[in-house]
């Protein structure tokens, strides 16, 4: 995992965006409408091959595929793993619950038909739960590693992302297993099963686990804070079950509170989490600072720093406004982090979230996605000077 040598590097959360007629296929294909897996397919190739220019123009160093072949940061993997069946809906969130006037505009934002859903028609586990597509993720390793070969200085270092097996247990509820222990660790052992070939393809893996933040305001929002607690360690104790053999320095870690323009007053914080969530033998954390809600806890590093080579990825943009980012501002976030931290080169300068984590979920219109990418680069530029 290479850190900022030099200058700051720039990388982001993962989901870009999808071209429209694909966001199209993911969205019908989600209502239930026969779509020819063969177009989806071919669709889905062809955007990992141009997302990957577009994002060597707007100076990303540590780039990926875009997530163009998913329709969801975690929903692809129903087609993979055995077990699934029914449907149920996600509890609704506590920040949004707390403001009927906000919740009545999040219901006419959320529901709107043009995206795929990662709260509704959702399924859940009737039966053992197995990964039963390997070839489903090698042929996405070999379409990204053979763009890449078309472009082969796009980037410093190329990572490809997979969830969490705490986020997969939140979301597709347990009607199988006798414990949700027993659920979590079967979770695990599949989720391995794409780990494994993200790595062995040459790949950092990236871990989104936004469950270690947000599920406190969710699946836990009426319990104590003890219990979420309790389930955040026991998603850090799966994980690295699930990443045992690989070294510390090809997993990173992205953690947030829900990619959502919402109140995010019931958020956790940062400090109750991040001692369990350092427990993770991954070289990389990747957390959000751009927003407002959260903005003020990348001094939370001071009480616990990095470990020993470990890298933090700091959110500087905020994928949820189409705000662009003043450089200047880019900046002074990187280099107070770095003040924090106190070696810029552990540094890298990142996105909040993905930009669109479920097709058609994105608040931000392409073309200013890019503008901000080329914000964060101008912003790394300006700091590297100042920090170097």
């Amino acid at each position: 995992m290479h850190r900022s040598t030099g200058r700051i590097l720039t990388t982001h959360t993962g989901s870009l965006p999808r071209p429209a007629a694909l966001t199209e296929m993911y969205v019908r294909r989600a209502r239930g409408e026969i779509v020819d897996a063969q177009d989806v397919t071919r669709a889905g190739r062809d955007a990992v091959r141009a997302i990957v220019p577009l994002q060597v123009e707007a100076g990303v160093d540590v780039g990926n595929n875009g997530e163009q072949q998913h329709e969801s940061f975690f929903l692809y993997l129903k087609d993979r793993l055995t077990g699934l069946g029914g449907t149920w809906q996600r509890p609704s969130r506590a920040d949004v619950d707390r403001y009927p006037e906000f919740k009545k505009r999040w219901l006419e934002q959320t529901s709107a038909a043009a995206r795929v859903s990662p709260n509704e028609g959702l399924p859940t586990a009737i039966g053992e739960v197995r990964y039963k597509k390997p070839h489903a993720i090698e042929s996405e390793c070999r379409d990204f590693g053979e763009v890449l070969a078309e472009y082969p200085k796009a980037f410093v270092e190329a990572f490809m992302s997979a969830p969490s097996p705490g986020i997969l247990a939140a979301a597709i509820r347990n009607r199988h297993y006798e414990s949700e222990d027993r659920y979590l660790a079967a979770l695990g052992r599949a989720l391995r099963t794409e780990y494994l070939a993200i790595v062995r393809h040459g790949f950092l893996l990236q871990i989104d686990a936004p469950d270690l933040a947000l599920e406190r305001h969710i699946s836990y929002k009426d319990r104590p804070l003890s219990d979420f607690l309790a389930f955040v360690e026991n998603v850090v104790s799966t994980i690295n079950d699930a990443i045992e053999g690989i070294g510390p320095d090809r997993v990173r870690v992205h953690v947030c509170w829900g990619n959502s323009e919402s109140p995010h007053d019931c958020d956790v914080p940062l400090d109750d989490i991040l001692p369990i969530v350092q427990k993770i033998r991954a070289g990389g954390l990747v957390l959000p600072f751009a927003n407002p809600r959260h903005a003020h806890e990348f001094r939370c590093f001071e009480r616990f720093p990095l470990r020993d080579g470990q890298i933090l990825v700091a959110g500087v943009i905020d994928p949820l406004t189409n705000i662009i980012e003043h450089p200047e501002v880019v900046a002074d976030r990187i280099e107070r982090v770095a003040a924090v931290i106190g070696d810029p080169s552990r540094v890298l300068a990142g996105t909040d979230c993905g930009f669109d984590t479920s097709a058609g979920w994105g608040r931000v219109a392409a073309d200013v996605v890019w503008a901000k990418l080329r914000s964060l680069r101008d912003g790394a530029r300006l700091a590297s000077e100042r920090l170097f």
